[in-house]
C-alpha cells in the first residue's frame, strides 16, 4: 500500500508516530513426523499509519491476526518481513540499545485485568516498576508520580498499599491503564481491554481511555471484536481477515457504508436493540480456513456470497474505493448494487 493511501484527510498533516508497511509475521509449524513443516502467515502484508492522538481500531474474528499484530507493535516479536517504523526508528533493523529506547514509547493494556497484575505485589510497587527501570527518579518522586497517576485514572491514593485481589475487575483495569501510562508512551496498544468487564463498567473504562488520550496526546491501537465499542472510540478502522487487512478507512466511511463482504457480515452480526435498526441479516457461513493449507485467490472466497471463479484464483489488492481501501474484486458491483448476496451470478 502506498504511503499516500491513508484514510486521513489531506488537512491532517501531523507526522505519523507509527508507520507499518507490508508488515508480516510467519511461523513454521510442524505437520507431523513424515510431512515436515508448513508456514503459517499469521500476519501478511499489513500497512497503516498512526498519528498522535488518533485511535486505530483493529477488528476481526479470533484468529484473524489482531494479537499477532499487537506483538509486533510492542516489539515482543520481530517481524518476518516488511517495515515497522516507530518515532523514526526502523524496528526490524534496530539494535538492542535502540529497541530498549523504543520500548517505553509503546505500552500495552491486556485483555484480562485479573491475569495482567502480579497478585503478590502491592499496586504501588507494580506501578513504580516502569519508573524504576526507565528513569532516575528517587523513591519519593516515584511514589508521588504513582499517586498522581492513580488519581488520574479514578483510584484513591490510599489504594497504593493494597494488593490486586482487593479490587474489582474495573478497578484492576484502571490499575493496568495507569501502569501503561506511567512513562507517558506515544503509542498505547489495547488488546480487548473491556471484553472481560461487566457492561456497566465498560463505558467507564472507554471514557477513561478517551480522557487520557485528550490529556497526554497518546495514539491508540485499539484491538476489539465489539463493533459497538469501536464505533465509540475509533478514528480509523482496519478490518482484518486471515492475517490481512481487507478494509481500511475512517470510522465514518466504514460504519456508514461498509463495502467488503466480510465487513458487511461483521456489521450485520452486531446486535441491535431497537427494531428499526435491525436489518435483514446475511449470516457469515462456515469457519476460518486452515492456516496451514490456505485457500487460493481471495482467502475469504470460501465464505463469501459474492465469490466467483476470478475470486477463487486471484488474490485481490488493497485499493482505494469510495474514500477507503478495500481488498475485493467485486466491490464496484457491490457498491453499484448490480449484485446482491441473494442474487449472485454463478461465474
Amino acid at each position: 500500500m502506498s504511503e499516500t493511501l491513508t484514510p486521513q484527510s489531506p488537512a491532517e498533516t501531523v507526522r505519523p508516530i507509527l508507520i507499518a508497511r507490508e508488515l508480516s509475521k510467519y511461523y513454521a509449524v510442524s505437520r507431523g513426523f513424515l510431512r515436515g513443516h508448513a508456514t503459517v502467515k499469521a500476519l501478511n502484508n499489513v500497512s497503516f499509519e498512526l498519528a498522535p492522538q488518533r485511535t486505530l481500531a483493529v477488528v476481526g474474528e479470533s484468529g484473524c491476526g489482531k494479537s499477532t499484530l499487537a506483538r509486533q507493535l510492542t516489539m515482543v516479536e520481530t517481524p518476518s518481513g516488511g517495515s515497522l517504523n516507530i518515532d523514526g526508528t526502523e524496528v526490524a533493523t534496530a539494535n538492542a540499545s535502540e529497541r530498549k529506547k523504543l520500548r517505553p514509547k509503546v505500552q500495552m493494556v491486556f485483555q484480562n485485568p485479573y491475569a495482567s497484575l502480579n497478585p503478590r505485589k502491592k499496586v504501588g510497587t507494580q506501578l513504580e516498576e516502569p519508573l524504576l527501570l526507565n528513569t532516575d527518579l528517587t523513591a519519593q518522586q516515584r511514589e508521588q508520580r504513582v499517586r498522581e497517576m492513580m488519581t488520574r485514572v479514578g483510584l484513591r491514593p490510599e489504594h497504593y498499599h493494597r494488593y490486586p485481589h482487593m479490587f474489582s475487575g474495573g478497578q484492576r483495569q484502571r490499575i493496568a491503564v495507569a501502569r501503561a501510562m506511567m512513562l507517558n508512551p506515544e503509542v498505547l496498544v489495547a488488546d480487548e481491554p473491556t471484553s472481560a468487564l461487566d457492561v456497566s463498567i465498560q463505558a467507564q473504562i472507554l471514557n477513561l481511555f478517551m480522557d487520557l488520550q485528550q490529556e497526554f496526546g497518546t495514539a491508540y491501537v485499539f484491538i476489539s471484536h465489539n463493533l459497538s465499542v469501536v464505533e465509540h472510540v475509533a478514528d480509523d478502522v482496519m478490518v482484518m481477515y486471515f492475517g490481512s487487512a481487507v478494509e481500511y478507512g475512517t470510522r465514518q466511511a466504514i460504519f456508514e457504508q461498509p463495502l467488503h463482504p466480510y465487513t458487511r457480515a461483521l456489521m450485520q452480526a452486531t446486535p441491535a436493540i431497537r427494531a428499526e435498526n435491525r436489518k435483514t441479516r446475511n449470516r457469515l457461513q462456515g469457519e476460518l480456513p486452515s492456516p496451514i493449507n490456505p485457500p487460493s485467490g481471495c482467502t475469504f472466497h470460501t465464505r463469501c456470497p459474492y465469490a466467483n471463479d476470478h475470486c477463487r484464483a486471484v488474490v485481490p489488492e488493497l485499493r482505494p474505493i469510495a474514500g477507503r481501501l478495500v481488498s475485493c474484486h467485486r466491490v464496484e458491483e457491490i457498491l453499484s448494487g448490480s449484485i446482491t448476496a441473494t442474487n449472485v451470478p454463478k461465474n
